[in-house]
């Protein structure tokens, strides 16, 4: 096998990866490098209808990254009672994709302070399950995003630009317990630090009123 196959066997892996992408975001940034290169190894053997194809396909790709990062989209909070059917249907529908994050997550509605979903352009995009832990403390025992719009801007909006949310109820500080380092960088890159709390390793915020 030489560097050309190779070249082209790399390229039909990643654009075939990025077809199983949940995240459009994901989807879109695969799919370029896949059609650069595939697009690139049908120049360089001479087969233009390939070559030109991909190069299409890499501009519909930039096209629509574009469009993706320029847009300006509405996010808004929205309570909901912990006995809510709505929220143990949700719940319920993600509890498989829910146990990947959070390994052994029960609902437990008694035990909630603070329950809301997060809505994007209106759609529900997220749900946020918190109890209050000490005073003025909330834990956070549920950070989930659906799979098509896991691409930090929820964690930014609830955790950067709207965390005043929280002080508005009454707290300083927010904390949420990491099982992987997935969800560990994820919450590093919104702001929250290494804590101690009952012996246990917890990740927590400060909160500052706006």
């Amino acid at each position: 096998m030489n560097i050309l196959e190779i070249i082209g066997y790399v390229a039909s892996v990643i654009i075939a990866t990025s077809m199983m992408m949940n995240s459009i975001l994901k989807l879109r940034w695969i799919n370029l490098a896949g059609a650069s290169l595939f697009s690139m190894y049908g120049f360089i053997i001479g087969a233009l209808p390939v070559g030109f194809l991909n190069l299409f396909i890499v501009s519909v790709d930039i096209y629509y990254l574009i469009k993706i990062y320029s847009k300006k989209e509405y996010f808004k909070t929205l309570d909901v009672r912990n006995n809510n059917k709505y929220l143990i249907a949700f719940l319920d529908f993600y509890k498989n994709e829910i146990q990947k994050f959070f390994p052994g997550f029960r609902y437990k509605p008694e035990m909630n302070t603070v329950s809301f979903f997060i809505l994007r352009n209106m759609a529900v995009a997220g749900i946020i399950l918190a109890r209050e832990i000490k005073e003025k403390t909330l834990f956070i025992a549920l950070d989930f995003v659906i799979p098509q719009y896991r691409d930090f801007k929820l964690g930014k909006f609830i955790y950067t630009n709207n965390d005043n949310y929280f002080s508005q109820l009454g707290y300083d500080k927010i904390c949420i317990k990491s099982r992987s380092k997935k969800f560990t960088a994820y919450l590093k890159k919104m702001g929250f630090i290494e804590t101690m709390y009952n012996n246990e390793m917890l990740f927590s915020k400060q909160l500052h009123k706006k």
